[in-house]
């Protein structure tokens, strides 16, 4: 009779820690989800990019649901990309898929480090898939910089490649590839 006590006690106590392990294990894995969700672009193993530094961060606000009206799209550049100063800022995206959302380019907001900057112009070209942003004051080298589109359209569910060039400013300004959004859009 004390055998068998001991043993209760002794598988009593293991499922206990089994228990705990299991519980454990799927809180770690349920938060990284839910604080990343739409933050970046996660895990991201067969891209097509070359350089995983060239993948930049992004942030939607309101979940990312395909054909959604009014939501805000937050495309990160880090202060470490921009080695040069700034006077435009172009955001391409690529033929297909075919990205049917809209951009309002009344509502578009340039960040550094927080603070709105003034913007001379948006011009989005349509059949060329390019947004064109060119700032009324150019951009230092170094400063962290926020691309905010709000009343935003999204696009059918799907992942869509936004690619970020800047036209530096200076005597010569050149056209220089900064980086590559890599957005989804899912019903999830």
């Amino acid at each position: 009779m004390k055998t068998v006590k001991t043993l209760t006690i002794e598988i009593f106590k293991h499922s206990k820690v089994l228990a705990s392990l299991a519980l454990s294990g799927c809180l770690f894995t349920l938060f990284p989800n839910l604080s990343m969700a739409n933050g970046n672009s996660g895990l991201v193993i067969f891209s097509g990019i070359e350089n995983r530094s060239d993948i930049l961060e992004y942030k939607l606000d309101f979940n990312g649901r395909p054909k959604f009206y009014g939501e805000r799209m937050r495309l990160r550049v880090p202060k470490k990309k921009l080695t040069q100063g700034v006077s435009k800022f172009f955001v391409s995206y690529l033929k297909d898929p075919k990205f049917d959302g809209k951009f309002n380019t009344k509502s578009v907001n340039v960040r550094v480090d927080g603070k709105s900057i003034p913007i001379r112009e948006i011009y989005w070209d349509r059949e060329s898939r390019v947004l064109e942003i060119d700032l009324e004051k150019d951009l230092e080298a170094g400063s962290s910089v926020e691309l905010v589109f709000s009343n935003l359209k999204n696009p059918s569910s799907g992942t869509y490649y936004f690619i970020c060039d800047i036209l530096t400013s200076g005597q010569i300004p050149l056209r220089v590839y900064v980086g590559t959004w890599i957005v989804s859009f899912s019903r999830t």
